[in-house]
């Protein structure tokens, strides 16, 4: 199971935005998970992604022609989360061209921002063609999920109303609604769909012409769908006939098997890479002792599987290292254990009731006879029980002496506004 404990806010349900988050810029806190429901929404597709680093760029909707739209800088927060296929995932697993639901914040301390900071109500102005809200200055991310992610986090669907194919290709009339009820639905959009699109039934992978050849889909022509329930996922291309805004469907899962297998491998995926790279958890307190020894209290952070967190328990063995707050690794050039601190867990600690987003609600209390610089309160901090494997990370995921300036590559690579 994964763990993603997120209070329920109705104003997601039908929509990406939310009018009070919109009205007021929110800069999180140090030390503090900033509340969901201050942070502004908008959506859009990736089209840039430096994993290393934890940034990347969204063509974001606006209200003009969507084509026009310049890519927009954003950064993960050090606990932002990213979901895909309903499951935790890093930068580097989602394919660009995704279409995104983005839930983000004012830069926390824009002095060291490794995205462009903006005018605080930069997403009320309005640019040529593309109109407003295509370059918000909440470019900082707590929460940032795909499709399916964003539908089954919010108990919602895709009802497909109407098919129109042809040569493999076609559109299809569909709109989101809460999946089992009968609540009202979003509007109906037209989304395309070409011989690309992958289509899982169960375990099985298959195509429009496979489709066509059951004589599920008519194979010219319209049909309606009867309001058939699926998960999506969406992408954009560059549409003809003088159509702006309108998105492509990457992926049809007809059935709950499909998706819970999609959820399945993507979950694989992330636990071998937390295992390699550790916990990310933020340092609340550093009870210092003599010559070096010292405990620490940390948060680890949200969104993981539960298998995950398992492996924190009292009395086993950890490693602690200092990062920077886009997780990567600050201290040594020989990998996170050169310099990372030694000992056991004391205790692990479960918060009651539901965590912040951004928080696991789960506390370890670490006890190392030799603190280092890095560990101390409030900053972030990768730890490693001992029984996750111990390899050394790829130069671009490290950085040597602590330098900060040393990221790659600088913020000069993206657009001044």
């Amino acid at each position: 199971m994964i763990r993603i404990l997120l209070p329920a806010f109705a104003f997601l349900i039908l929509g990406f935005s939310s009018a009070a988050a919109d009205d007021e810029p929110f800069r999180p806190k140090t030390g503090e998970f900033p509340p969901l429901e201050k942070a502004h929404s908008y959506r859009g597709e990736l089209v840039f992604v430096d994993h290393a680093n934890r940034r990347g760029s969204i063509r974001v909707q606006g209200e003009g022609k969507y084509f026009r739209n310049a890519p927009h800088p954003f950064a993960m927060l050090p606990y932002g989360m990213v979901r895909y296929h309903g499951a935790p995932a890093d930068l580097r697993d989602i394919p660009l061209g995704t279409v995104l639901h983005v839930r983000a914040f004012l830069p926390p301390d824009p002095k060291i921002s490794p995205v462009p900071v903006l005018p605080v109500d930069n997403k009320n102005k309005t640019a040529g063609y593309s109109g407003k809200g295509i370059a918000p200055a909440e470019n900082h991310v707590l929460l940032l999920e795909d499709e399916p992610s964003y539908c089954q986090r919010n108990g919602l669907v895709w009802k497909l109303k109407e098919i129109d194919l042809k040569n493999n290709a076609g559109t299809i009339v569909a709109s989101r609604a809460p999946k089992g009820g009968n609540e009202a639905e979003t509007g109906e959009e037209a989304i395309t769909f070409d011989a690309a699109t992958r289509i899982w039934r169960g375990r099985e992978r298959l195509g429009v012409a496979d489709l066509i050849a059951e004589e599920i889909w008519p194979e010219s022509g319209k049909k309606s769908m009867d309001n058939q329930a699926v998960h999506l996922g969406i992408t954009w291309k560059p549409t003809p006939d003088g159509v702006f805004t309108r998105f492509h469907i990457s992926d049809i899962w007809l059935d709950d098997i499909a998706i819970a297998r999609a959820a399945q491998i993507q979950t694989e995926t992330h636990k071998a890479f937390i295992r390699s790279r550790w916990m990310p958890a933020r340092v609340d307190a550093v009870d210092y002792g003599k010559f070096g020894d010292a405990t620490v209290t940390a948060t680890l952070f949200g969104g993981m599987d539960d298998s995950l967190y398992a492996d924190f328990k009292k009395d086993i063995s950890a490693l602690m290292s200092p990062v920077e707050n886009t997780l990567k690794h600050n201290h040594g050039a020989y990998g996170p254990a050169h310099m990372a601190c030694k000992g056991p867990i004391l205790e692990v600690i479960k918060t009651d009731g539901d965590a912040p987003l951004g928080s696991s609600g789960i506390q370890i209390r670490f006890k190392t006879d030799l603190i280092i610089e890095g560990v101390r309160p409030d900053r972030i901090v990768r730890v490693r029980p001992g029984n996750w494997p111990q390899v050394q990370v790829p130069r671009e995921e490290y950085l040597r002496d602590g330098a900060i300036e040393e990221r790659f590559p600088t913020p000069d690579i993206f657009p001044k506004y």
